[in-house]
């Protein structure tokens, strides 16, 4: 670490850095428990890759922003550290592939030389804040929703009240009703609103929570119709903590705000939100978009770039790639890429078109492609060339020709079938027999190489879920089909339904059929996710049944799509969810953590943090005492109540009042010096009670 530690000018960053690699040693020298260190380096960035002794590498850009400058330095940090490949998801990450455990404080110091993090991009925590592409440019939203989101983003990175959460938590900003951040499917989503209050403009957002995919997908529940601008980090700090406290930890498929609003109900939960807000640092929280640093534009709009191009591919390109923005004279470009991915030749080649043609940062989408603002009119056939010499300009962004898929069994632990594979097939099908398509920005395709959802499959007009059947013959890859999802508007959508498994290599087929009838049926300007509603899901499964069947089957069935090996499952453990940490030690040792965390942020005057550190020293040991009997531990509150039915006599820790009256004193007091010194002064203490108890037991157990 020493080569670059005085290479990093922020001390908090250089202490995370330093942090991961001393925790890797530990880790290999086996004093630090696996569970422990999964999740310590998820929360980092470091997730474990379906390939043994090899990570991927998740690169956290807030809603897709990402400077040239910065791109450039992600090109050179995945040369050197992996194979000059990246991969851009459904939330706007850049990932990179292959990397040794041992290089990833290195790769991650080299990254903050241009301010790019790999903090909270995975694990139990906030993650990546996403938002619509096209935010500041759009000429239909009320304003630009980019300095909220990237406020939000400021907010929770290294907040202590969302690092280790039961499970993560996703948010989205939507800049209009259109709702291109698809808010539905998230567990708070932000939609750009204004009302008139006496004669005045005022920002805001409609709020909806609780929304989710994965294999039980929930759509988010509306709770504002407006709230102002200064209240959405508040509330969301409250909703967060709430999660904290009462969400599942034991179960993680049931660990997700989804599961705990359902369970509780809607109004409940917004009670214990508002119960939670009197113990925040911040009441209201000002947002000033004077402050936020806006997109570069080019100097002048006069300059013409002459080239020469290819009139009917330029048009198809312009028409259905090309918007114009809300300020004059100005085009966004969206560029399309086959499942998100492409080399890292590539981007600094469009580092250099965009510094040159346009302005001086690219949005990632949650389409897996990308955003270039700000290119003048006369600058469009030159910068369609450069974009065609890279293999960037093919027509139908963000159209159903623009397949979304995650990396399925390419890398990741869950896959379960080949996605990627799927895709490519699926385009090639749309490009030969439906061009039209490209035009066509309703009708979406995606495909997840498992059930989790990772490519969206659950909100799609037509998804594909890798899957498997099992016949005499052996196993063979499969693919789920659903049908019926997507975008209703304002925070509002549609799930898609199951319909039928069928063998992985007939999905070509199955689309053609799906789209056949969708042009043989449907009404003039119908969107499939009408017609489907229209025509009912028994008349699908009629309509595909005969493509599920087994009786027909041919060798190339039972080899997945880009393999030439016969087809088995091989699902590792995911890590996407996050891990429940249950051993006593562990749990100890990560108290001791937070008290030393809580000392020094009192110190530093961040009372709030001190005091949510404080609190979660308390219920970690508590949890430690607990597990050591033998009891389950399912949530925050839970634990706390417990606490008080195991050991109602207080002689064994020096409490003056019941364990709940002294962990839930909190949100009881605001957070001041005095209050954070007196709580952290007593969670030091009661931790020291716990050690001596836990000594004491060790010892009986041992005689």
């Amino acid at each position: 670490m020493q080569s670059f530690r005085t290479e990093i000018e922020n001390p908090v960053v250089e202490k995370d850095i330093i942090e991961l690699e001393r925790k890797i040693h530990l880790f290999k020298d086996g004093k630090l428990d696996e569970d422990k260190f999964r999740s310590l380096r998820l929360a980092r960035g470091v997730y474990g890759q379906r390939q043994s002794g090899v990570q991927m590498i998740r690169i956290k850009l807030p809603y897709g922003k990402t400077k040239v400058n910065q791109l450039r330095r992600i090109a050179d940090v995945a040369d050197e550290y992996s194979t000059g490949k990246l991969h851009i998801t459904t939330r706007q990450d850049i990932q990179i592939h292959y990397v040794s455990l041992d290089r990833t404080p290195q790769l991650w110091a080299d990254l903050e030389k241009d301010d790019v993090t790999l903090r909270e991009a995975c694990g139990n925590t906030v993650r990546n804040i996403t938002a619509s592409a096209m935010a500041g440019v759009d000429k239909n939203e009320p304003f630009d929703i980019s300095p909220y989101a990237h406020a939000m983003f400021e907010f929770f990175l290294r907040n202590p009240i969302s690092q280790e959460m039961g499970r993560k938590v996703k948010i989205a900003f939507s800049s209009n009703e259109e709702d291109s951040a698809y808010t539905f499917i998230h567990d708070i989503g932000f939609i750009a609103k204004t009302r008139n209050v006496d004669g005045v403009e005022q920002r805001g957002f409609k709020v909806v929570i609780a929304g989710g995919l994965g294999a039980q997908p929930y759509l988010a529940q509306s709770v504002y119709d407006f709230l102002p601008e200064d209240a959405i980090i508040p509330y969301s700090e409250a909703l967060v903590r709430v999660f904290d406290k009462h969400g599942e930890r034991a179960r993680r498929n049931k660990a997700r705000l989804k599961y705990l609003v359902k369970k509780i109900g809607v109004e409940e939960f917004q009670r214990l939100v508002e119960l939670e807000r009197k113990s925040l640092k911040y009441q209201t929280f000002h947002i000033d978009p004077d402050t936020y640093e806006e997109t570069k534009r080019p100097e002048s709009l006069t300059e013409t770039v002459d080239v020469d191009v290819d009139a009917d591919a330029y048009d198809k390109w312009f028409k259905s790639n090309v918007v114009a923005q809300k300020q004059d004279g100005y085009y966004a470009v969206n560029v399309r890429l086959l499942t998100g991915d492409f080399t890292t030749t590539q981007a600094r080649a469009l580092a250099k078109i965009v510094e040159r043609l346009a302005s001086d940062e690219i949005r990632f989408t949650i389409g897996q492609g990308f955003v270039i603002k700000f290119v003048p009119e006369a600058n469009l056939k030159a910068i369609y060339s450069a974009l065609d010499g890279l293999g960037f300009a093919e027509p139908g962004a963000d159209s159903t020709h623009d397949v979304t898929a995650c990396p399925g069994t390419d890398t990741c632990n869950l896959g379960i079938a080949n996605s990627t594979g799927v895709a490519g097939a699926l385009e090639e099908v749309l490009k030969q027999d439906y061009p039209d398509y490209i035009y066509n920005k309703n009708l979406k395709i995606k495909i997840s190489g498992c059930m989790n959802s990772c490519g969206q499959h659950s909100m799609a007009a037509i998804g594909f879920h890798g899957s498997a059947i099992k016949v005499k013959k052996g196993i063979l890859p499969a693919t789920q089909i659903l049908l019926g999802g997507g975008v209703v508007g304002d925070g509002a959508g549609r799930v898609s339904e199951k319909i039928v498994k069928i063998p992985s290599k007939r999905a070509p087929q199955a689309l053609k059929t799906i789209l056949n009838d969708y042009e043989a049926h449907s009404n003039d300007g119908e969107y499939h996710i009408d017609y489907y509603q229209r025509q009912g899901k028994p008349y699908f499964y009629e309509l595909l049944k005969s493509l599920a069947s087994t009786d027909n089957l041919v060798d190339s069935d039972f080899i997945d799509w880009g393999h030439e090996e016969t087809f088995k499952t091989e699902i590792g453990v995911g890590e996407c969810a996050g891990v429940t940490i249950d051993l006593v030690a562990t749990l100890l040792l990560e108290s001791e953590e937070r008290l030393a965390e809580a000392t020094e942020a009192l110190a530093g005057s961040s009372y709030s943090d001190s005091i949510y550190h404080t609190y979660s020293a308390l219920v970690n040991t508590a949890k430690a005492l607990l597990v050591s009997e033998g009891l389950k531990t399912n949530t925050q509150a839970g634990i706390i109540k417990d606490f008080d039915e195991k050991y109602p006599e207080k002689g064994h820790f020096s409490l003056e009042k019941s364990f709940q009256e002294t962990v839930y004193a909190m949100n009881e007091n605001k957070p001041t010096k005095d209050f954070a010194q007196s709580y952290l002064t007593l969670s030091k203490q009661f931790v020291r009670d716990a050690f001596v108890l836990r000594e004491k037991k060790d010892e009986q157990s041992s005689n």
